[in-house]
């Protein structure tokens, strides 16, 4: 179990109570789908992935982002038993789609690049970013905790 201070729990809720879904969770899958485009044959049906363009302007990517961070909601919600709230989501992911767990730290990446472009030094502080790069690697453990 991760022990969390206080300071990294105000951190985490702090943060997450300014971020958009609706824009966060899109821009970090295109992302993800540009920058580690092996990523994109988990996502085969959603049509024109074929560039940059493509990707960012691809109605199914931009609903999956906020899928994705729905997940994460989950995530904030849970904060004291992470694993336990990702477990069906990592057998899924493990058994059925088949994802490098790798993957889920490269998106995790990716959304704290966007997340940073998009709140600058002054909201995203070294130290928010130090609390959320630890959420979100507790997060990819909890995905990827099935493959163990």
């Amino acid at each position: 179990m991760v022990e969390w201070t206080d300071a990294e729990r105000s951190a985490i809720t702090g943060l997450w109570g300014k971020i958009s879904v609706d824009e966060i969770g899109p821009q970090a899958i295109s992302r993800l789908l540009i920058v580690a485009p092996w990523t994109q044959r988990h996502f085969a049906s959603f049509g024109n992935l074929s560039s940059p363009a493509a990707i960012i302007g691809n109605p199914k990517v931009a609903a999956h982002g906020k899928t994705v961070m729905g997940g994460l909601e989950r995530a904030v919600k849970n904060l004291d038993n992470i694993k336990a709230a990702y477990a069906q989501l990592s057998v899924m992911h493990s058994e059925k789609l088949h994802v490098d767990p790798d993957n889920f730290r490269i998106l995790a990446d990716c959304v704290t690049v966007c997340v940073a472009m998009k709140f600058g030094p002054s909201v995203f502080t070294a130290d928010v970013q130090e609390a959320w790069q630890k959420f979100l690697a507790v997060v990819a453990s909890a995905l990827g905790r099935q493959y163990h």
